[in-house]
């Protein structure tokens, strides 16, 4: 592997690649150079770095603004990957592109797997399924499905996913309101940009894969864990799905298996122990502030 063009480089997680490919040709490109809504600039900006991989991290991932924004959100989610899928297959490039749990309606009682059908129950999550079949019409299309991105630096300051809130909240000596209903797998991002690198220069075969933390909990489990870690007491709010009027619903159980993930040789780390990682590095970036 020689170039890798990354695309949504500024959020979380295209940070999280562009340090795991640090000591590759990295292309990075973030909303300010390279619009994935633009089929010709895409296909340019692919043409000229030639790349051996194409790494999507741009998304639209405000799941209840996508309800009174569909186009926006299809354009993002779907017809930008159709884009990127078809740059990369022009270019002889692999692709790998991030889906979400939300394709999934939140009704099981175990965790998905890859087999599982999809249910989505909203814009975002139905622009986010389109995707994953653009994706995996790459002759090298990977589609790795995340859910519960967190992983952020103490001092970011842009928008946080929900355990970053919650422990920023927590530090702050605030009171957070935290699902008692809905089970989630977290995902670190640090272990998300390790498995995109093992998948790609391993020769894994294309496909989709759950890329998740081993193990599920509820958001409350969560929060009363990174509290514990933090060596806090926290002010918890326990709430319900049912007690917030949101305007895209959320499914309820939205746990993922890992398996085929880890039948390429690479497993993924427990939640927990996850999460103790980044507490223990947002605790150097503090003391060294």
């Amino acid at each position: 592997m020689s170039r890798v063009l990354l695309a949504g480089a500024s959020g979380q997680l295209g940070s999280a690649i562009a340090s795991a490919f640090a000591d590759r040709q990295v292309v990075a490109h973030t909303r300010a150079t390279l619009d994935v809504t633009d089929a010709g600039a895409v296909q340019r900006a692919v043409a000229g770095a030639a790349p051996s991989v194409v790494i999507n991290c741009a998304a639209f991932n405000d799941v209840d603004a996508a309800e009174d924004h569909p186009a926006d959100a299809f354009a993002v989610n779907a017809l930008a990957v159709r884009s990127l899928a078809r740059a990369a297959e022009d270019s002889g490039a692999a692709l790998v592109h991030f889906g979400t749990d939300f394709v999934f309606d939140g009704e099981a009682n175990e965790p998905y797997s890859e087999e599982a059908a999809p249910a989505p129950r909203s814009t975002y999550a139905m622009s986010k399924l389109v995707g994953e079949w653009f994706a995996l019409d790459c002759p090298r299309g990977y589609v790795l499905r995340v859910e519960s991105l967190f992983g952020l630096p103490a001092r970011w300051q842009g928008r946080r996913g929900t355990l970053d809130t919650i422990a920023a909240a927590m530090e702050q000596g605030r009171p957070v309101k935290v699902f008692t209903d809905r089970v989630v797998s977290l995902s670190y991002v640090v272990d998300i940009a390790s498995a995109t690198r093992h998948l790609v220069e391993t020769g894994a075969l294309p496909g989709l894969y759950h890329c998740v933390n081993s193990g599920h909990a509820t958001w409350h489990d969560v929060a009363v864990e990174t509290a514990r870690l933090l060596g806090l007491e926290p002010r918890l709010e326990p709430i319900t799905t049912s007690e917030l009027r949101l305007k895209a619903p959320r499914p309820r159980f939205c746990a993922l298996a890992n398996r085929k993930l880890a039948a390429t040789g690479f497993r993924m780390a427990s939640w927990q122990d996850a999460v103790a990682r980044w507490i223990a590095t947002r605790r150097l970036v503090i003391h060294d502030s």
